[in-house]
């Protein structure tokens, strides 16, 4: 065992089994650890002693096992690789579409992949971007970009346009299924050159392509999966080039750039972090041996081909080749580095310790969905690793190494569907966990030892098969119910014809959306929203639309609302609970009618951006500013879009409205202190208000 093997085996696990996050003085709440050590524990524990039966009694018990039964499967493999790549990409995109039908039925569910399909979808009619509505108020959305002359998505262009082709034949929630399958299909490439025993490169074949991380994220629309992809193709075209005792592989070299430059028009990061250990090696072998820059400058034409591509649509749609949709839309607080952040607390040293923890926590779990760590077998055999790592595995090594480093110098929590920042790992993790059967029978031989560490593996496959993965599945389906409603099938089912229907948002998500209309900048809205209570912002933001200011007057007017912040609490009276209450004010009846509307429910308007029933437009419900809306689309029938109650996930329905008696009811209310209608299930008690006008109302 290396002395430095031992040693970072150690150092990982500490920070992949402790709660760092739990322990840093000062530390964010919201980043606290919610790993299950007990269940751990006891799974670990459980998991260990049924293997230790199966382990004295295996032959008794007639198990279908014998010595090297898996090194002759992985060597059949080996033997028929075309098939065996194929057939693998065949059965995995068979169960990524499955996840994607009947687990996500096939809907973008984040509001990073609604955006994505919004800008696919751009791309489909041959544009970068669609005019602007100059209205963001009604039409816009958090990831949005909307200029004076245009709205387009804030991602790079590489993520839409992968979704391209499925929007072209109609099938876009396949692009990220089929892209998984060539991952699946291109790792065994990979595994070849990195691995020499067949029985692991079968082994950490499978784990990666069916790991319930792989799972769930590959049937997503998630620009993680396309990404990776990218990077396999790179990875297996780099192992054709740097086979041993071939010549120059030019054309191998471009594709493999090629792979790294695609990858890094989706996610620059992630490509970035496997590209540049890749760059080193190609530049190490022409230093060593001159005929070899052949291939390193047909990988940096590779490269420069796809990012000359991004920069040029960059410089069209930001207004520089270096300049991204995310930075025009929320500045210089987007990018990697220790500083104030767009949204939520500032991002310093501290907070990134605490985000890369979580994210290594998080993967104990997500990663395999075993009833123990899911990374315990990978650090075993980090620390039983007896030689020296290969040219290969110290590339892998450097580009995990590098992305875990830059994602601790980001500023943002990237969880859904698991740690998704360090998915680029799964193929990593996936090999070093097959590897420690190997590497335990390698140092004491094939006596109980090995068998318990093989049935122990077994043991957590089992688990996750029969209840992890279906547990999780479970879990996913019955959440972001309100993410699902497709609206093109309700708007044929309603029979809507010429129709503007309103959606009714939650109080807060309109008082956010109005900041925008006052010409104010994401992150200034974010501030403001986040530190003032909800009816100061709702007077104000009434005012300043009677008066038409806006810009740096309006935010001018704003600023000062800020100075109480330090009073806030969590909006107690809303299903909303992202509103903000100071504790002592009183409520107007303006307000407390905002309360009113959120206690008899409300939906979400940005799933429905994407919505494409010619016979409805949807636009956002904001009372008197709907005045607006009417102007524009004169002529229309009236519906407001919103749940019959307010319960989570309730399917909203159409209701018509009759245009005189909406304009009637935006005469201004009354400012004094008043209470909503008590309702059946919990009176809604507003502090201040006087209670006498309290009954009466």
């Amino acid at each position: 065992m290396r002395p430095a093997s031992v040693g970072f085996a150690l150092v990982l696990g500490l920070a992949a089994l402790l709660p760092l996050a739990d322990w840093i003085p000062g530390g964010s709440r919201l980043l606290r650890s919610t790993a299950p050590f007990e269940s751990w524990a006891y799974g670990t524990l459980s998991a260990v002693l049924i293997a230790i039966v199966l382990a004295l009694f295996w032959r008794r018990l007639r198990l279908p096992w014998r010595e090297g039964l898996w090194a002759d499967l992985g060597r059949g493999a080996d033997a028929r690789p075309v098939t065996f790549s194929l057939g693998l990409g065949a059965v995995s995109l068979a169960a990524y579409a499955a996840v994607a039908t009947w687990t996500f039925d096939r809907r973008p569910l984040l509001i990073d992949e609604i955006i994505q399909l919004f800008q696919a979808r751009i791309f489909a009619r041959g544009l970068l971007w669609l005019p602007a509505t100059g209205l963001p108020e009604f039409f816009g959305a958090m990831h949005l970009v909307e200029t004076p002359a245009r709205v387009y998505g804030q991602f790079p262009p590489g993520a839409p346009a992968m979704l391209l082709p499925g929007v072209l034949v109609g099938a876009a929630w396949l692009v990220v299924p089929v892209c998984a399958a060539v991952s699946a299909a291109l790792r065994p490439v990979v595994l070849r050159r990195t691995e020499a025993q067949p029985g692991v490169r079968l082994a950490a074949a499978l784990l990666f392509a069916f790991t319930p991380f792989t799972l769930f994220l590959s049937g997503s629309y998630m620009n993680h999966v396309t990404v990776l992809t990218w990077i396999l193709v790179s990875l297996a075209a780099l192992a054709r080039v740097t086979d041993e005792g071939e010549g120059p592989r030019p054309l191998w070299a471009f594709v493999s750039g090629l792979g790294f430059g695609i990858g890094a028009t989706i996610r620059p990061l992630d490509a970035f972090a496997f590209a540049v250990p890749a760059a080193l090696w190609f530049l190490a072998r022409a230093v060593r041996s001159p005929r070899r820059w052949s291939d390193a400058l047909a990988a940096l034409a590779g490269v420069a081909v796809p990012m000359a591509i991004m920069f040029w649509i960059n410089d069209i749609m930001n207004g520089s080749p270096f300049r991204f949709g995310y930075q025009v839309l929320w500045g210089k607080a987007h990018d990697l580095g220790f500083h104030p952040a767009p949204w939520g607390p500032d991002h310093t040293p501290q907070r990134g310790v605490e985000l890369v923890s979580l994210y290594l926590l998080r993967l104990q779990t997500y990663f395999l969905e075993t009833p123990f760590p899911a990374l315990l077998p990978m650090l075993g055999a980090i620390a039983l690793r007896p030689r020296r790592l290969g040219a290969f595995d110290r590339l892998l090594a450097g580009g995990g190494l590098l992305l875990a480093a830059m994602y601790f110098a980001y500023w943002h929590d990237g969880f859904y569907l698991g740690p998704r920042f360090f998915f680029p790992l799964a193929p990593i993790l996936a090999l070093w966990t097959a590897r420690v059967p190997g590497l335990v029978r390698e140092r004491w031989g094939a006596g109980l030892g090995y068998r318990i560490t093989v049935f122990t593996l077994i043991v957590g496959g089992a688990y996750a098969l029969v209840s992890g993965i279906p547990t999780r599945a479970q879990q996913y389906a019955n959440g972001l119910l309100t993410m699902r409603w497709n609206a093109d099938s309700a708007v044929t089912a309603a029979g809507l014809r010429n129709a503007l229907v309103l959606v009714r948002e939650s109080w807060g998500s309109q008082l956010a959306v109005r900041l925008w209309g006052r010409g104010l900048s994401r992150a200034d809205a974010e501030r403001l929203y986040a530190n003032v209570d909800a009816c100061r912002l709702e007077e104000t933001l009434a005012a300043l639309e009677r008066a038409g200011t806006h810009g740096a007057a309006a935010r001018i007017q704003l600023w000062p609302l800020l100075d109480d912040s330090s009073r806030l609490e969590l909006m107690p009276f809303s299903q909303d609970h992202s509103e903000r209450w100071q504790p002592g004010l009183s409520y107007t009846s303006r307000c407390a009618a905002r309360l009113w509307d959120d206690r008899r429910g409300f939906t979400l308007y940005t799933p429905l951006i994407n919505a494409q029933s010619p016979d409805a437009v949807f636009a956002r419900d904001l009372h008197e500013r709907n005045a607006v809306l009417l102007e524009r689309y004169p002529g229309r029938s009236l519906w407001l879009l919103k749940p019959a109650t307010d319960s989570v996930g309730a399917a909203p329905r159409f209701y018509p409205i009759d245009r005189d008696s909406m304009t009637r009811s935006w005469s201004t209310p009354d400012t004094v202190s008043v209470l909503p209608p008590a309702l059946p299930y919990e009176p809604l008690r507003i502090p201040g208000a006087p209670p006498a006008r309290r009954a009466r109302e």
